[in-house]
């Protein structure tokens, strides 16, 4: 609930998905990335954590948990060989501003090798803002949380392997 789709405001490139809160700065991505086999386990969740903050040109990347996911949980376990999640912090500036936030960022990484893809969803959970908070309006629309994201990662389905080219 309260979702928009950024694609309706700005470009967003073919290989994402990004849905932004009505009320809050949070953002969920969902995005479909080359398969970094040069990397396994753990450490491709943590690949995949760096790579997005050096994107976004975060100041500071900081890791603060990496756990792995139980395959028998995901909706696309059929065609998941692995599943990590992890959770950090980013320090950030948004589009056209100087001051850096530290953004909590929850990644769930499921590699399904057999599309030579990596899936990547990413939740940032930026610090309310006071300004945001204020009003009755808001009340009606509540932030997401971290099971909102768990949902997401283990209800996602496959309907259309064609996504991925021919096989």
């Amino acid at each position: 609930p309260g979702a928009l789709d950024l694609s309706d405001l700005r470009p967003v490139p073919d290989n994402q998905e990004v849905l932004c809160h009505r009320v809050t700065d949070q953002s969920l991505i969902v995005e479909l990335l080359e398969l970094q086999a040069h990397v396994q386990g753990e450490e491709a969740a943590r690949y995949h954590f760096e790579d997005v903050g050096g994107v976004q040109g975060a100041r500071a990347v900081q890791v603060d948990s990496v756990q792995p996911l139980l395959l028998e949980n995901l909706a696309l376990r059929s065609c998941c060989q692995e599943a990590w999640v992890l959770s950090g912090k980013q320090q950030v500036a948004k589009e056209n501003q100087q001051v850096a936030k530290d953004v909590t960022v929850h990644q769930a990484l499921l590699r399904l090798p057999r599309y030579q893809t990596d899936l990547l969803l990413t939740f940032n959970d930026p610090p309310p803002d006071n300004r945001l908070s204020l009003g009755p309006a808001n009340l009606s629309l509540p932030p997401w949380s971290l099971g909102d994201f768990e949902q997401l990662v283990t209800s996602l389905t496959l309907h259309d392997p064609n996504i991925f080219g021919p096989q």
